[in-house]
């Protein structure tokens, strides 16, 4: 069985930095495409980065040039730098396992919070 965990998230002002980390166990890892996405309440969840297995990355277009998408496949587990926060991007930060960029994978965390507040 396929298992992400997330960790890192939390309180920050805006324009701090955060790095979150989705840990893969019972799976190939290193197979995987993997993805961000966030969901703020009453919005629609939203694909924030994506990484391929061999490592092409592509954001979307609000994030681009804050956050860095990254994944060290030895520990199993793939990471979102966040930069420049601002408040709007306060939601929670979901990572899924073996999905593109247009559709999702079928494995999915929890999620963590991140809050961008003063």
């Amino acid at each position: 069985q396929v298992q992400l965990v997330e960790s890192g998230g939390g309180l920050v002002q805006p324009g701090g930095s955060l790095r979150l980390s989705c840990t893969v166990s019972g799976g190939i890892f290193s197979v995987y495409a993997m993805g961000w996405y966030r969901q703020a309440p009453g919005k629609q969840r939203e694909l924030v980065a994506h990484i391929t297995s061999s490592g092409i990355t592509n954001y979307s277009d609000s994030v681009k040039g804050r956050f860095t998408i990254s994944r060290t496949n030895a520990k199993n587990t793939m990471y979102l730098q966040m930069n420049s926060l601002k408040p709007e991007d306060t939601a929670v930060y979901l990572c899924n396992a073996g999905g593109s960029t247009v559709v999702s994978g079928p494995y999915w965390g929890r999620g963590t919070q991140v809050t961008v507040s003063s």
